[in-house]
């Protein structure tokens, strides 16, 4: 690679998970180049996976459908900015917002011969693995192809002030702290809120502050609300309470989590705190938690079967269809899952013996 840039912008235009697997690639940058100004361009809702960073200096928020005037207004503010830009997305809005901004330019794209004009808006690319390859490991493909060392730590950021919130939300509390994620968005992520209950009772009965996160979406907080009524008495209902740091602060506490496929769970996988990961019809070669000092040479997940790595166990039901890749069982993000609608609280209760009181 050439000198270390001046300034250099990664774009990551999707959901708040992905912002934040995109961190260890951003720690490489600046750990090679710690006198590069480096900052993000992330769909307007995701940047508080970037808060308290210090590896970033600034995030650029766009809206996922802004509208002409707003969009020529950042293509203005973009234009030829950076000395180097990276698109860590495959599709077509990120790669024409990497060309837009950088004077020199490198991304991940499709290897189809539909795909093959956006190298002409690229001055290298690597060929884009959405089955085989883990999305850290797709990204820190880049750190190689700029001629940087690849570094495999997923940073979950927080500041002081996110800090005392949690000091606040655990104010006497003596007992271990189970943190359970069970709003994961879509329904075919959602497991069953009954199953919910009892590994929440089994958590109590053993000694453990059950503590429910969650965000401030209306939804979620109304599903996580009519949960705790049914959990033990103290059961702490955090959910739309705390900013993402704060969580983030919350589940580093935490002497066990159990979580669905949200980006709660890699903040708990990467916090190394011992996480259970429910999993359906996700791909967990691509998508599955990265575990704390995973090796950035080897995906942590194969594709099929409960297994472990690090401080992360990731459950899977017994279908044979088991991951199918698909949004539910009626194929659209309303529709729930067999795979996790099936899978036994008991199977997660013993996982969460087995990491809380190992032989």
């Amino acid at each position: 690679m050439m000198r270390p840039p001046r300034s250099v912008l990664v774009v990551v235009t999707r959901r708040i998970g992905d912002v934040l697997l995109a961190t260890p690639l951003i720690r490489s940058i600046k750990q090679a180049w710690p006198d590069t100004n480096l900052d993000a361009l992330v769909f307007d809702g995701t940047q508080g996976a970037l808060t308290g960073n210090v590896d970033i200096r600034a995030v650029r928020a766009v809206p996922e459908r802004p509208g002409w005037m707003p969009h020529l207004g950042l293509v203005a503010r973009l234009w030829r900015r950076y000395d180097m830009a990276l698109s860590l997305l495959a599709g077509d809005r990120p790669t024409l917002y990497t060309w837009i901004a950088g004077r020199w330019r490198a991304g991940l794209l499709v290897d189809s011969p539909d795909q093959r004009w956006k190298r002409l808006l690229l001055d290298r690319w690597v060929a884009f693995d959405d089955l085989n390859t883990h999305t850290v490991r797709m990204h820190l493909a880049l750190a190689r192809e700029i001629g940087i060392t690849p570094l495999g730590r997923v940073i979950a950021s927080s500041r002081p002030e996110d800090e005392r919130q949690v000091e606040r939300l655990l104010s006497g509390n003596v007992r271990p702290v189970a943190v359970l994620h069970a709003y994961p968005k879509f329904n075919y992520k959602m497991w069953r809120a009954d199953a919910w209950i009892e590994v929440a009772r089994w958590l109590d009965a053993r000694g453990f502050r059950v503590v429910l996160s969650g965000g401030a979406d209306e939804a979620e907080r109304k599903y996580v609300n009519a949960l705790a009524g049914n959990m033990p008495p103290g059961t702490l209902n955090a959910a739309g309470e705390l900013t993402l740091g704060a969580s983030a602060c919350l589940v580093s506490r935490a002497r066990i989590y159990v979580g669905t496929d949200t980006a709660m769970t890699h903040i708990a996988a990467a916090a190394g705190v011992p996480t259970v990961a429910l999993f359906g019809p996700s791909n967990p070669v691509k998508w599955g938690p990265w575990p704390k000092d995973q090796p950035v040479d080897v995906n942590p997940w194969r594709r099929c079967g409960s297994q472990r790595a690090g401080n992360v166990t990731l459950l899977q039901g017994t279908e044979s269809c088991i991951p199918c890749m698909l949004e539910g069982c009626e194929r659209n993000i309303a529709s729930f899952s067999d795979c996790l609608q099936r899978l036994p609280p008991e199977k997660v209760i013993a996982e969460i013996e087995s990491m809380v009181h190992p032989d």
